[in-house]
């Protein structure tokens, strides 16, 4: 576990354009605990994965290492590995998913950045006390073998933020 100081700067115009605010302990150096471990991967959405996973294969060179249905949240997904970072293609499964309201919203792109975790609750806990609003206070069944919770872009600069740890006795299946 790494202990680092968070040094953030907002202006009055940030607070006031409801991009946050600076929680009272980071103003004052506070430390914090950082369990974050890497970049687990980057979400992208797309319409269909037997249209995108041949553009990745063949345009980039990088192999599909499998594809995973996650039934929960009504999306087909599929894995590749760019270097240590893996590449998640998100496809919908119903019209209600969250990734098919995204597709209808801003169409195929970046759906999220997703963070490994040695411990997902305490990364909740932290990032809650920091004033970042959880879409899920709880982590739930993602791919791949682990444990997923979001973070809600209002709060962390636009960006949809995934934490995500191995379920306890899983290996890692990407």
């Amino acid at each position: 576990m790494l202990s680092v100081e968070l040094v953030l700067r907002m202006t009055s115009q940030d607070v006031r354009r409801g991009r946050g605010t600076i929680p009272l302990e980071w103003r004052h150096g506070k430390t914090h605990s950082i369990m974050i471990q890497a970049i687990d991967h980057l979400g992208i959405a797309v319409r269909s994965l037997d249209e995108a996973i041949p553009l990745y294969e063949k345009a980039l060179g990088l192999k599909c290492l499998g594809r995973e249905e996650v039934a929960s949240q009504k999306v087909r997904t599929a894995f590749f590995d760019a270097g240590g970072v893996h590449l998640e293609l998100l496809e919908p499964t119903a019209p209600e998913s969250p990734i098919a309201k995204f597709l209808t919203d801003r169409g195929e792109g970046v759906h999220h950045v997703a963070f490994r975790t040695d411990d997902i609750d305490a990364q909740l806990r932290q990032a809650a006390g920091a004033g970042v609003r959880l879409i899920h206070e709880k982590p739930f069944d993602g791919a791949a073998g682990k444990l997923v919770a979001f973070l809600h872009p209002k709060s962390t600069r636009g960006v949809l933020t995934e934490l995500c740890a191995l379920k306890p006795g899983a290996t890692a299946a990407h």
